[in-house]
């Protein structure tokens, strides 16, 4: 099977395309809950974390915004950063690199699914959740993410086959 391998430009204009939907999917709502059928409230990612501050709920605020907000917009600066060769030394660029593709792929989606997961549970009969656009927006920019890290892998591996040898691929 063929490897589809963006260029270094290809890779810049997806990593744009994917901040915006990022920063979308940070504020759009992304759900509705709806609490004894009289109460409503709709949440973003921002204003879901915000209310986790607020609340008093640390632990939880610090692990979500830190997974579903900052690492995000982490990766995606360290993506551009490596697209661009002048920026790092190889040797730094290298273990960057291997930390995000091992470690990075998981952390935002599976944290957002737990979170959803935990106010559903934590609701039970007492409301219904409707799903918005943020959602989806935000799933999609988290892929994008994810697709987008394994790109520049590749083609940071067919610029200097020797990373194979040393561990970066696979």
């Amino acid at each position: 099977m063929t490897k589809v391998l963006l260029s270094a430009q290809a890779l810049r204009w997806l990593l744009l395309f994917t901040s915006i939907l990022l920063l979308a999917g940070f504020f759009i709502p992304m759900l509705t809950l709806t609490k004894l059928i009289v109460v409503s409230h709709s949440f973003s990612i921002v204003t879901g974390v915000w209310q986790l501050l607020q609340e008093g709920h640390f632990f939880l605020f610090v692990v979500v915004a830190g997974f579903s907000v900052v690492l995000p917009i982490v990766k995606i600066v360290l993506l551009f950063n490596l697209l661009h060769p002048n920026t790092t030394s190889p040797g730094r660029r290298k273990r960057l690199l291997h930390l995000m593709h091992d470690y990075g792929r998981w952390a935002m989606l599976d944290v957002m699914v737990v979170a959803v997961l935990i106010v559903t549970v934590k609701l039970g009969a007492l409301a219904s959740i409707k799903i918005h656009p943020g959602l989806y927006i935000f799933g999609t920019a988290v892929l994008l993410i994810m697709f987008a890290t394994q790109q520049v892998v590749s083609l940071l591996e067919s610029e200097n086959p020797t990373s194979k040898k040393n561990g970066l691929s696979h």
